[in-house]
């Protein structure tokens, strides 16, 4: 096929796909839309570089100063189109202003570690740079609160997270098949060919991959174990057919880290989905921390070192023991860090740079904790732990209340933190950190009162009965 034929018989697919996925007339607001756009762009690649050509990377210093440039002062073109979006999302979440309040006090942890992230500004060399990025720190935020305060929570997740699954793993193909000079680029050391798809490098797409082909799998568990479900087949047709394309992607990009979490998640997912019992809060933890301990052993303790080489790596993690060694040499305050997202900025990034080997050209640590580490310091990583430990506890007092969303929190939870072994997870405005805000916060229980809708009522007849209960007893007294 020609790429302008192969366009419209993918722009159709497409089509199908949500023409299959629709579950009929909506239960959510309009709102919802807000999600979905950011999800697509931190999903993809920012909408100014959609008509760049990947190239090899920094072939020479023009290049070179090229990417300084556009790392500290970033494109007008994004920065406009986010500030859109946050300014609609903020309207959204003022109209809803008394369930948000109670989703904040729920959560004073990520209060904390959002606050803190403000005031490590004061002491960053880019005040401006740093300010601009934890605005969209916030916006990460309202985006995941607008999906958990939609009246139906369940719907409201399904619908964000196969939208953009919908759009994006077919385009992805669609791109490397059809369009090479937008998703493929080439390395700067051994001239080896990688795919991007939708992405600006094949991490990046292998992030897309693991947190939308979760979601993906979470929905195909969803509709099969509802066998009166309507429109199940049908439904059941289009996950399938996003499974098998995320896994064509996990196979040709080669982003092992992803693929890994991704097996991980996926398994989590089917043992709480399918049994009962592996939502037990002692059977979660043993699964959880069996998963987390394996990877940990794997990766720093060199136990079965066969595991990785199986996966096409060595005991280097791919030169990422030496990147954590060099980048440490450059750190700031080791008890207040560099300042928010500061660290990969001017004449420290020069000279990271410039000092060769595997730091050359890279602007991440390759480990979720180092990078809090070298950009919040330790106060910033205790923060850290206390939201994934926090959020952890969320997780558990969800699987009570609602088990099949627990799930998926469950899979999204251990996966990202897997993940922050060898890539920056915990960075903004990318998939794994807002997979990380999903699964971590915590929804209020629901407080009926006469005349009003609450948000957590839940469609099972567990959930009804006990508001049924409430409203007797207190009627009663």
């Amino acid at each position: 096929m020609t790429p302008l034929l192969a366009t419209v018989v993918y722009a159709a697919g497409i089509l199908m796909l949500f023409v299959l996925g629709s579950e009929g007339k909506s239960r959510t607001s309009k709102a919802l839309l807000l999600p979905i756009v950011w999800l697509l762009i931190n999903g993809s690649r920012p909408i100014s570089t959609w008509f760049e050509t990947q190239t090899v990377a920094f072939s020479n210093t023009a290049e070179s100063s090229a990417l300084y440039a556009a790392i500290e002062e970033g494109s007008p073109v994004d920065r406009n189109i986010y500030l859109v979006i946050l300014a609609a999302a903020l309207f959204v979440l003022f109209k809803r202003r008394t369930t948000v309040a109670r989703f904040l006090r729920a959560n004073p942890v990520l209060l904390w570690f959002v606050a803190y992230c403000g005031i490590s500004i004061a002491w960053s060399d880019f005040p401006f740079i740093a300010f601009k990025r934890w605005i969209r720190l916030l916006g990460d935020l309202a985006m995941v609160l607008i999906v958990l305060t939609e009246s139906d929570r369940k719907s409201a997740l399904k619908k964000a997270l196969s939208s953009t699954a919908f759009v994006l793993f077919p385009l992805s193909v669609l791109l490397i098949k059809y369009y090479p000079q937008l998703a493929r680029y080439y390395s700067p050391w051994d001239g080896r060919q990688f795919f991007s798809g939708v992405s600006v490098d094949k991490n990046m797409l292998g992030m897309t991959c693991l947190v939308f082909g979760l979601g993906v799998m979470w929905q195909f568990l969803c509709v099969y174990l509802d066998k009166k479900k309507a429109k199940r087949t049908r439904q059941m047709i289009a996950y399938a057919a996003m499974l098998g394309t995320v896994l064509w992607l996990f196979h040709v990009i080669d982003s092992m880290t992803s693929l890994s979490c991704f097996i991980l998640g996926s398994s989590l997912l089917l043992l709480t989905s399918l049994f009962r019992t592996a939502r037990k809060p002692v059977i979660v933890s043993l699964l959880v921390a069996t998963a987390v301990g394996i990877s940990f052993s794997v990766l720093f303790l060199h136990v079965n070192t066969g595991a990785l080489t199986m996966m096409g790596r060595n005991a280097t993690l791919t030169g990422r023991t030496d990147i954590w060694e060099g980048v440490l040499a450059f750190r700031g305050n080791p008890i207040v860090g560099t300042g928010f997202d500061s660290f990969w900025l001017g004449d420290r990034l020069r000279r990271i740079w410039a000092s060769g080997g595997q730091l050359f050209g890279i602007n991440e640590a390759h480990n979720g904790y180092l990078e809090a580490f070298l950009n919040l310091g330790w106060i910033g990583v205790v923060l850290l732990t206390l939201l994934i430990v926090k959020g952890y506890r969320n997780i558990l007092a969800a699987l009570r209340r609602e088990p099949d969303i627990a799930a998926l929190r469950l899979a999204f939870f251990t996966a990202v933190v897997v993940y922050s072994f060898t890539e920056a997870g915990f960075r903004t405005n990318c998939p794994v950190w807002l997979a990380f805000l999903l699964a971590i916060v915590a929804v209020p229980k629901a407080r009926p009162s006469k005349g009003t809708r609450t948000l957590d009522t839940s469609n099972s007849a567990t959930s009804k009965a006990e508001v049924e209960l409430r409203v007797a007893s207190s009627l009663a007294s």
